[in-house]
C-alpha cells in the first residue's frame, strides 16, 4: 500500500515512521524546504504526561504516558529521562499545592532535596514538586533523526511542495495549522518561545515556574542552551514574538534564577499550534484522506499515539483488502 503523508512535522514524521515500521511505502512531502521549520521546530520537547494534566484531559495523561518509549525506541539515546521540576516563588507557593491537586506522579522535595538535584538553584526555593516519571528531549535533533532514519530506509521526501504527484492508495493529512478553516471546529492557539545561552547556570531537567499570569518553562539543551517557553494565546497570528511576551518570558527565567540577566539572546519564534475545542487531537477520515491534526501543545507527546492509531486503521484496511480479493 503506497501511502503520502503530507507535513514533515512531528505528527507526519513520527506517522512515515510507525508506518514504514509497519512496512507501507511512504512519501513525505512538505511546503518548506526543510524539517524543523515549522511549529515543530520551536517546542520544548518535554514528554511530561502527568505535568500537563494540571490543566489538560485525562486522554494526555493515559495517550502520552507511552511517548518517551516510544521516541526512545525510535531514536536510542535521544531521551533525557531526568523528571520534571516544578518550583513557585515565595508570594507564589501556593500554587505549587493548587498544581499538586490536579496532577499525580509528583513527590515533595524540601529545599535540600532540591539542591541535591539541581544544585544551581540551592537555596531559591523552600519546596518543590518533582515528577520523576518525565523526561524530554531536543525537537530538533528528533525531527532531523527521524527524517534521516527515514531516508536511510528509502523512503522518499519532497520538500517546497504539498502536491499530489503520483498515486496513493492513502493521504494521510498532518498539516496542522494550515487546515484552519478547512477542518471544522480547529483553531490556532500562538505559542511564543525564546532561546538562551549563558554559562553561569546548569540545569539537567526541564523546570517549571508556576505565577499565576506568567507561567513558563525552562528546557535545558546542549552547550549551555536553554529554551524558554511558552505563551499561550488565542490568535493565528504566525508573526515575531512581541515584545510584551519576550519580557514576560525573559522575566520569569530572571526569576527562576538571576543568571539569566547575563545570558545571550540566540533566537526568539512564534508559532501557531491547531487545537480543537477541547484541545485533543483527532484522526479523521475524509474519503481516501486521512487527518491527523490538534495536537495543541503536546505535539511530541501525544504524536506517538496518533501515529499508532493511523497505523491501526490502516492495516486493518489493509487486512480487508486482502480477504477481498
Amino acid at each position: 500500500m503506497r501511502i503520502l503523508v503530507k507535513g514533515a512535522g512531528v505528527a507526519g514524521l513520527t506517522v512515515a515512521w510507525q508506518l514504514y515500521r509497519h512496512g507501507f511505502d511512504v512519501t513525505i512531502v512538505d511546503r518548506a524546504e526543510k524539517v524543523g521549520l515549522g511549529a515543530s521546530g520551536l517546542a520544548g520537547g518535554m514528554l511530561a504526561p502527568w505535568c500537563e494534566r494540571e490543566s489538560a484531559e485525562e486522554p494526555v495523561l493515559t495517550l502520552g504516558r507511552t511517548a518517551a518509549d516510544w521516541w526512545e525506541a525510535a531514536l536510542p539515546g535521544q531521551v533525557h529521562r531526568r523528571g520534571t521540576l516544578v518550583v513557585a516563588g515565595g508570594r507564589d507557593a501556593g500554587e505549587l499545592d493548587r498544581f499538586a491537586q490536579r496532577t499525580s506522579g509528583w513527590e515533595w522535595l524540601d529545599e535540600a532535596a532540591i539542591a541535591a538535584l539541581e544544585p544551581d538553584l540551592a537555596g531559591r526555593f523552600r519546596r518543590a514538586l518533582f515528577f520523576r516519571q518525565e523526561a524530554h528531549l531536543d525537537p530538533r535533533q528528533a525531527l532531523s533523526a527521524l527524517t534521516a532514519g527515514l531516508e536511510e530506509a528509502r523512503m522518499r521526501f519532497v520538500f517546497g511542495t504539498t502536491g499530489d504527484a503520483g498515486h496513493y492508495d492513502r493521504v494521510i493529512d498532518c498539516t496542522g495549522a494550515a487546515r484552519i478553516g478547512r477542518l471544522p471546529e480547529l483553531r490556532g492557539v500562538r505559542g511564543e518561545m525564546a532561546s538562551v545561552e549563558t554559562a553561569e547556570i546548569k540545569l539537567s531537567r526541564p523546570v517549571r515556574l508556576l505565577h499565576p499570569r506568567h507561567p513558563i518553562y525552562i528546557v535545558p539543551r546542549e552547550r549551555g542552551r536553554f529554551m524558554v517557553g511558552a505563551t499561550m494565546i488565542e490568535s493565528e497570528d504566525a508573526g515575531p514574538i512581541t515584545t510584551r511576551s519576550l519580557m514576560e518570558l525573559l522575566n520569569a527565567a530572571y526569576a527562576l534564577h538571576p543568571a539569566f540577566g547575563e545570558a545571550r539572546l540566540l533566537e526568539t519564534g512564534a508559532g501557531v499550534r491547531p487545537a480543537y475545542p477541547d484541545n485533543l487531537p483527532r484522526v479523521t477520515e475524509e474519503g481516501d484522506t486521512i487527518h491527523v491534526n490538534g495536537l495543541y501543545r503536546h505535539g511530541f507527546l501525544l504524536a506517538p499515539a496518533m501515529a499508532g492509531e493511523v497505523a491501526r486503521r490502516l492495516r486493518a484496511l489493509q487486512h480487508q483488502e486482502r480477504r477481498a480479493s
